[in-house]
């Protein structure tokens, strides 16, 4: 890989990793490249609390969910939320509250991409939303 690629994640990119749903053998990968420091990878802070509401309803298990929460925290760089943020998301073309967050907080990054496994909820996006694959096909040019 020629330049470290910064890229905001999907809150469903990290329910692949974490419930091993089809496909995470390709999240992992970039995960890896994540953790090399050969991606950058950015996490919207209102995605953390998604993910802890998932896994309480699916696990149950508070020390379980404790340790996936803080590895994810440790291992990618958490984008706040601010008023500001939030007042862009809500005039964006973006019809998705969530998902406009998501935008405007890849576009405050410099983010090159958003990583989704759905491209469609982004269509309208600054940031370009493109999936494991996509990615996967650029970081090994």
């Amino acid at each position: 890989m020629k330049k470290k690629i910064d890229i905001v994640i999907d809150v469903n990119i990290f329910m692949d990793f974490l419930f091993k749903r089809e496909g995470h053998e390709k999240v992992v990968k970039i995960f890896e490249y994540c953790s090399k420091d050969e991606i950058k990878g950015f996490v919207c802070a209102h995605e953390i609390t998604t993910l802890y509401y998932f896994l309480n309803k699916t696990i149950k298990d508070k020390r379980k969910i404790k340790i996936s929460i803080s590895g994810i925290i440790k291992s990618f760089n958490v984008i706040e939320l601010n008023e500001d943020l939030l007042e862009k998301a809500l005039t964006s073309a973006i019809d998705d509250f969530e998902d406009a967050v998501i935008d405007v907080s890849a576009e405050t990054k410099n983010a090159a991409y958003i990583l989704t496994r759905n491209t469609r909820d982004f269509r309208k996006s600054v940031v370009k939303a493109i999936t494991p694959e996509e990615l996967l096909a650029i970081v090994s040019i």
